[in-house]
């Protein structure tokens, strides 16, 4: 039996024992049989110094024997496992739930003034039912959306895994695949996370888990609205294979009217259309991320019209195998002359003559330089009467084997067919 130094025989009453641990289910483990050693008051409590009931068990095959560090009442202070000092309901460190929620910790660090601190919290807890959170985190636990994004759904069991062997990692383990320690490379000794320690974490201060998960808060990506108003659609992927239209139904008619539901069960994925796009971007912004079904997280995307995407891609394509760029707007800019390209020039001189640098270089590529200089060498007298003379004026005959245009002369077409 432990001794604490801040305790004597008359608040001996004050210690903790306890029927159940206060645990995560990562640290429980994945065994539904687990056997757990229960010692009264063996050790005192690593925040409070508090004697304590502490409890010992395995939480699965190939697994290191875990045990509570932390006494009930500094969980339940906290609303955190008893072990690994993660808050119960998100899996996360107590310093990124507390900045998150803007939480103060106003527990006070002195011996004598947290003995007394502890008792009164004790006092208070008697009267519920050993669930609750209590202080400042118990009155600020709600909804949020940081939190939502970061929150662990699953359990983590390999942080349950057994610790390295150092006669191993000093080449001496003589065990081999007995050793109940872990064969692996350790971490570098400037690895931030070799520095943890339990008060840190407790307290929310110096924590490099915390850091880290709050570095990657930050680079978190978002989900940005198409351009197009008319899109009003949202693709919910990664969706249960059991799921019902009407389960899906309740969980965005929320946000605004849906127009319609398409769910594909073998890509295990479905279409939601809403009637207004203020609906589909306000469901977006809610579910991203965030929406987890039956267990799941379902990922949430903005849905493109397939006929626009199939068009696009088929003129891309076909400009792609002929080895020129597509045509711009303009109805006569076939190759997509820049600006100064189709600027105008001095009357009477001919297209071949213009410099090289004003020249597109896939005239030269389809035609050759003289093929080039022959259909273009011949300008209007009409153009050629004024003083400057436009490209817009001059027919230029298609790449060869592609789609005639409107504004093309018949007659030349059929001289580069043949």
């Amino acid at each position: 039996m432990s001794m604490s130094k801040t305790t004597n025989t008359y608040n001996r009453q004050n210690w903790e024992d306890a029927e159940f641990p206060i645990l995560c289910q990562t640290c429980l483990g994945d065994n539904p049989y687990v056997r757990m050693i229960k010692e009264r008051f063996g050790k005192e409590c690593k925040i409070c110094t508090r004697p304590f009931t502490i409890f010992r068990w395995c939480p699965g095959a190939r697994m290191r024997f875990k045990k509570t560090e932390i006494c009930q009442t500094c969980a339940r202070l906290k609303n955190v496992c008893q072990t690994c000092l993660l808050d119960l309901e998100y899996g996360l460190p107590i310093q990124v739930r507390d900045a998150a929620l803007k939480v103060a910790d106003n527990m006070p660090q002195s011996d004598v003034n947290k003995e007394y601190y502890i008792q009164n919290i004790d006092a208070q807890l008697q009267d519920g039912n050993g669930t609750e959170a209590a202080g400042a985190v118990g009155r600020s636990l709600a909804a949020n959306e940081m939190l939502s994004k970061l929150a662990r759904t699953a359990p983590y069991y390999k942080r349950n895994r057994p610790h390295i062997c150092s006669f191993w990692v000093k080449g001496e383990c003589k065990r081999g695949e007995e050793c109940p320690y872990r064969h692996d490379k350790p971490n570098e000794p400037d690895d931030p996370l070799c520095e943890q320690n339990i008060k840190d974490r407790y307290y929310g201060r110096n924590d490099p888990v915390a850091e880290k998960i709050m570095k990657r808060a930050a680079s978190l990506p978002t989900l940005e609205p198409p351009e197009d108003r008319n899109i009003t659609t949202l693709y919910v992927g990664n969706l249960p294979e059991e799921i019902t239209e009407p389960e899906l139904r309740d969980q965005f008619y929320q946000f605004g009217e849906i127009r319609s539901i398409a769910l594909v069960p073998r890509q295990q994925c479905a279409f939601v259309q809403y009637t207004k796009r203020n609906a589909a971007e306000l469901a977006a912004e809610r579910t991203f991320n965030k929406l987890v079904i039956q267990g799941r997280k379902v990922s949430i995307k903005w849905a493109h019209s397939q006929a626009k995407q199939s068009t696009a891609a088929k003129t891309d394509r076909r400009f792609d195998l002929a080895g020129i760029p597509p045509p711009s707007a303009k109805p006569n800019d076939y190759f997509n002359l820049r600006q100064e390209q189709i600027n105008v020039m001095p009357a009477g001189m001919k297209l071949h003559q213009l410099p090289s640098n004003l020249v597109p270089a896939s005239a030269y590529q389809m035609y050759g330089q003289s093929t080039y200089a022959a259909p273009y060498g011949n300008i209007s007298s009409t153009a050629a009467s004024t003083s400057n003379v436009s490209l817009d004026s001059i027919s230029i005959p298609p790449p060869p084997g592609q789609v005639p245009y409107p504004s093309q002369d018949a007659s030349r077409m059929g001289a580069v067919k043949k």
